[in-house]
């Protein structure tokens, strides 16, 4: 398994970043060029793969124009023709979506099915017309990157304790040396990314290599619930990433101020401008719309978020040798109207982080990782599979007349649908609901009256069990 670690240039000067700069927007157009050529249902009609589009290149002149040596624009290449291919393979999940819905037929849809694996969609009028709806066609937009070839750059330390990393330049021959804040030396292909000043050093690494690696997983089964205040929930009712909502929380509240400050100067420049005060608009636009400071916390809070996540999947997984979780990649329509402030604050919920932590950390530690259904897990009680009411952090159950607290009542949910029969992963959220209730009430019917001695007739009519079982008896009569 390998895994992506980011190193960061240490104070590089300016000519050095120019250069690497200026390498990085010619390497752009490049990339725009294979984006305007095969980024499109008939390029790709065309089957050419990364090494054909170079030798077509360098037969017609087309690499003459670009200005940068040879290996660099073909690596780009091969890095736009590998994002057209993974852009292509996304829609192709909204393509067997289509497929499944419309025919019943198993071997009709075993040939579409085929086809559009094989890309040999183009043959097929109904599979063109969808490839063509679910996959627009792409523009390039990157013009800040570089990728350099793994036997194209190399590390020197100096007497200090630095490290420098000498990449080519634009001329042959010509190696640009970018000081970096770590002791640790990049290896493999290599992807440099410029913003605001700093050079970021992406590089891939093996799994098994980690510090993290090596520590061994716990023997338990547990069920984790992802939750906003905190990052995870286990089914032992343990909170993990307490100080995750906190981050969340005030990171959102300071950019709703934020933003509200920049609009109410964006308006007063507007105002300026429109009354022909040109310097004073531009004043304000120079001090106080720039986005340096912005990336830097942004980067800083992201950061922060990670660690949180990573370090509450750590602390499930030392416990757990298999984790029972919610699906997290999957999308929801529709929300609840909670107030603004509180949409706003669940609009940062980062449960991609979550899923991320979760896959690579179970997987890195060998822990397994099953995903379950997650339909109504935060609704239903776990003694008796009843739907409940939700109040904040409290699940309020009516039957068992007991209150639980909802976090830990879903991740019991989660770890119990691991050996559900009835509700498989991709089950309806209405089956599911479906399923529960009908098992709520057959636990209901067969439950005694919680009274030893008789009751009176008019009680045993009026009791909720009884009255149920009337009620259908009475439907049934009808």
């Amino acid at each position: 398994m390998k895994v992506t670690r980011v190193a960061y240039s240490h104070r590089i000067n300016e000519l050095k970043y120019s250069a690497l700069a200026e390498q990085a927007r010619r390497l752009g157009r490049v990339r725009s060029e294979v984006w305007q050529r095969y980024g499109s249902v008939s390029g790709v009609g065309a089957g050419l793969r990364d090494r054909q589009v170079r030798d077509r290149w360098l037969a017609d002149g087309t690499h003459e124009r670009f200005g940068v040596l040879a290996n660099a624009w073909k690596e780009t290449v091969r890095d736009a023709m590998a994002d057209i291919a993974a852009s292509l393979a996304s829609a192709k999940v909204d393509v067997r979506r289509a497929i499944s819905r419309r025919t019943s037929d198993p071997q009709e849809r075993k040939r579409l099915y085929a086809a559009l694996k094989a890309d040999r969609w183009a043959d097929d009028s109904f599979l063109a017309r969808q490839v063509r709806k679910h996959w627009g066609r792409g523009r390039n937009r990157t013009h800040n990157q570089i990728v350099v070839r793994a036997d194209q750059h190399h590390c020197l330390a100096d007497g200090r304790g630095r490290l420098w990393l000498a990449v080519p330049g634009l001329r042959r021959r010509q190696m640009v040396r970018i000081p970096l804040n770590t002791s640790v030396a990049p290896t493999g292909t290599l992807r440099l990314i410029l913003c605001e000043g700093t050079v970021e050093v992406h590089h891939q690494i093996d799994a098994g290599t980690m510090r993290t690696s090596q520590k061994p997983c716990g023997p338990a089964t547990i069920g984790v619930d992802k939750g906003y205040s905190e990052a995870l929930t286990d089914s032992d009712g343990n909170h993990h990433g307490v100080e995750l909502g906190a981050l969340l929380s005030t990171e959102s509240d300071r950019r709703k101020a934020k933003g509200q400050r920049r609009a109410k100067l964006r308006s007063i420049a507007n105002t300026a401008r429109t009354r022909g005060d040109h310097a004073k608009a531009d004043r304000i636009a120079r001090n106080n719309f720039g986005t340096a400071k912005r990336a830097r916390r942004r980067a800083r809070w992201e950061s922060m978020v990670r660690t949180e996540t990573f370090t509450a999947v750590h602390r499930v997984v030392d416990k757990a040798a298999t984790v029972v979780a919610e699906d997290l990649t999957a999308t929801f329509n529709g929300r609840r109207s909670l107030g603004r402030n509180t949409n706003r604050r669940l609009a940062a919920w980062t449960k991609g982080v979550t899923a991320e932590a979760l896959k690579s950390v179970s997987e890195r530690r060998g822990s397994a990782l099953v995903h379950v259904n997650a339909a109504y897990t935060s609704q239903a009680c776990h003694r008796c599979g009843s739907l409940a009411r939700r109040y904040g952090d409290r699940l309020h159950c009516t039957w068992c007349r007991v209150v639980w607290q909802a976090d830990v009542n879903a991740a019991i949910n989660i770890l119990q649908r691991i050996g559900d029969p009835d509700i498989a992963l991709h089950t309806s959220h209405q089956r599911v609901k479906q399923i529960l209730q009908e098992r709520a009430d057959r636990q209901r019917i067969r439950l005694p009256i919680q009274d030893s001695s008789p009751a009176p007739p008019e009680r045993r009519a009026n009791h909720p069990i009884r009255s149920v079982m009337s009620k259908r008896e009475e439907a049934g009569a009808r």
